[in-house]
């Protein structure tokens, strides 16, 4: 199993997972992280550091954030590595409680 990125992440891109992920699993787009799943080591650590609640078990994802899984891996072959935490995006507090966000992922 893996660490799945979901929706919320979405046009915030808080960074705080990145400084505390062992093995450097996340990939940086312009408004989302990634998780590369062939890298995910399934530690955990990186679940209470997201201030937005985007990280989750691949096995915890809900039905309706199912799609999610494949996004991430797909979108983490195309990213580069992110190992640096990083600032937020400019607007990310007014994104953050938003949902339905998947229209806004620039891939």
């Amino acid at each position: 199993m893996t660490h799945v990125v979901i929706e919320s992440c979405i046009r915030c891109k808080y960074t705080d997972c990145v400084d505390v992920c062992p093995v450097d699993c996340f990939r940086e787009g312009a408004n989302f992280l990634a998780i590369d799943p062939d890298e995910c080591i399934d530690c955990a650590v990186c679940i209470p550091e997201c201030p937005v609640n985007a990280i989750m078990p691949e096995e915890d994802v809900p039905g309706d954030m199912q799609h999610m899984i494949k996004l991430n891996a797909d979108l983490s072959k195309k990213w580069p590595s992110i190992t640096k935490r990083k600032p937020h995006l400019p607007d990310a507090d007014e994104w953050k409680d938003k949902t339905g966000k998947l229209p806004e992922l620039v891939r």
